[in-house]
């Protein structure tokens, strides 16, 4: 076993420096498997019609090994035809001699036995023909081979020519079972086991895997005759896709999605206006190419599709309408961040947060209740959440952090933890209520910012708290 090993790990490796040379169309194959050497019957028997008369009997004349006995590797040459080089290992344990008359039994047969397991390797050069064009089958793959290689038996070696027959089951294009039966004639004049090497049969069946040809896009055609290697297409663009099927490749079609006539190259111009639809936003009602294609009712250089005053002449910077000041701030609309509520010049039309409203927040803060040790909040705090987040609602742009705190009991680690769980559930539960992500943040300080001494248990409470910060 250890020579077939080296002669496996030989095999695949000639596959491998090969492939970087190989062409298209998996040209390179590699095939492996178990092989039978028939025992030398072919070469023992007088009359020809015994010399295949047993062709099957591989209880009697077979000799197998129960492991991968054989390698070849093989490159496709052109016209059907392909080269290779196989190598086999197997042990005789099974040798055919001369017919013999057993006056007991009263046979005639021809003599088997045991020439002492003798070590059996071959190495051979084989030059195949494939039938699977002339059946033009896809699947079905019978072929002729000759060669000749160089055969070692025990302590005997021998040169042979070669030639058989072999049939091939493609289950993919590139994955088969091979089955073979190779002639190997020796020139040896005797059969002397050890000695010589006799004519013989050998068998083989394995899988043969075909490599070499790319098909990046797997479109069926491969990559040397492909237009567009890197994207599926069709056989009649040249392995390029035509998206839209109007009869021009995506390559050439300058509307690749969207079916369009040959003297528009692919594109359609749905209204006539002399604007491909492609380059118009307004594909169904006809307007200047200026507006790319929209028609303007009032003039002002907006289009009607952007135009929010489409009889009012305006602004292109105010959607083609006058400014207006909606809340009546004094800040127009255009420059207002909070165009629906009044506000501040100084706050970009917005509200600002007073010191009243923050200190209702923080009153509010200072009543949240959370179960003990946990930051998941009591039932009866929830009515105090909902004010927090109806306050916070009446300024849409500040920005607020919310802060935990714990008193001192326990380790200071799980009070950090704790304090920064807390109030990150309360900015949880403010961003549930429709309160922006991008408008809260959330810490905690466990036990660092005591607001009253941890030796009494009303200080501890006051301790245990969540405040609410204006950040802008």
């Amino acid at each position: 076993m250890k020579h077939l090993n080296k002669l496996f790990v030989a095999a695949l490796m000639f596959a491998g420096l090969s492939s970087q040379a190989q062409d298209s169309n998996n040209k390179w194959a590699i095939s492996f498997g178990a092989n039978a050497v028939d025992g030398g019957r072919v070469s023992a028997a007088s009359k020809v019609e015994d010399q295949f008369s047993q062709y099957f009997n591989a209880k009697d004349y077979w000799n197998v090994i129960p492991s991968v006995s054989y390698v070849n590797v093989s490159r496709y040459v052109g016209n059907n035809f392909s080269f290779g080089i196989t190598g086999s290992v197997n042990k005789i344990d099974k040798f055919v001699g001369e017919r013999m008359y057993d006056p007991v039994a009263n046979t005639n047969e021809y003599q088997v036995s045991n020439p002492g397991d003798l070590m059996y390797y071959g190495f051979d050069g084989v030059i195949k023909y494939s039938f699977m064009d002339m059946l033009k089958s896809k699947w079905l793959d019978p072929s002729a081979h000759v060669g000749g290689g160089y055969t070692f038996m025990g302590d005997a070696s021998a040169g042979t020519v070669n030639g058989g027959l072999g049939l091939t089951f493609w289950f993919t294009e590139q994955v088969g079972l091979s089955l073979q039966s190779t002639y190997k004639h020796s020139f040896d004049d005797t059969r002397v086991p050890d000695v010589d090497v006799a004519s013989h049969l050998q068998h083989f069946a394995g899988i043969t895997f075909k490599i070499g040809g790319k098909d990046t896009d797997g479109d069926g055609i491969y990559d040397k005759d492909d237009a567009c290697p890197e994207e599926a297409g069709l056989k009649e663009f040249n392995g390029c896709p035509d998206k839209d099927a109007d009869g021009i490749a995506d390559k050439d079609d300058e509307c690749p999605e969207v079916a369009g006539p040959k003297e528009l190259n692919g594109c359609p111009d749905t209204d006539g206006d002399g604007v491909l639809d492609k380059n118009d936003d307004c594909v169904d009602v006809a307007g200047p190419a200026s507006l790319n294609g929209c028609p303007d009712t009032d003039g002002d250089g907006v289009a009607d599709k952007d135009d929010k005053c489409i009889d009012v002449k305006g602004p292109k910077e105010n959607a083609g309408c006058p400014w207006p000041d909606t809340d009546g701030d004094g800040v127009a609309d255009k420059d207002d961040k909070c165009p629906d509520v009044k506000g501040t010049v100084a706050n970009n039309g917005c509200p600002e947060v007073s010191e009243d409203a923050i200190k209702k927040l923080n009153d509010y803060a200072k009543t949240i209740l959370f179960n003990s040790g946990k930051s998941s909040f009591k039932k009866q705090t929830m009515p105090v959440l909902e004010s927090i987040a109806a306050i916070l609602k009446e300024y849409p742009t500040s920005k607020f952090s919310i802060e935990g705190h714990t008193d001192s009991d326990g380790k200071d680690a799980a009070n950090l933890k704790l304090s920064k769980d807390r109030a990150a559930a309360v900015k949880n539960y403010l961003i549930e209520s429709g309160i922006a992500a991008d408008r809260l943040t959330s810490e905690g300080y466990g036990e660092s910012k005591p607001i009253d001494s941890n030796k009494t248990a009303k200080g501890k409470a006051n301790n245990r708290r969540v405040e609410v910060k204006l950040v802008n």
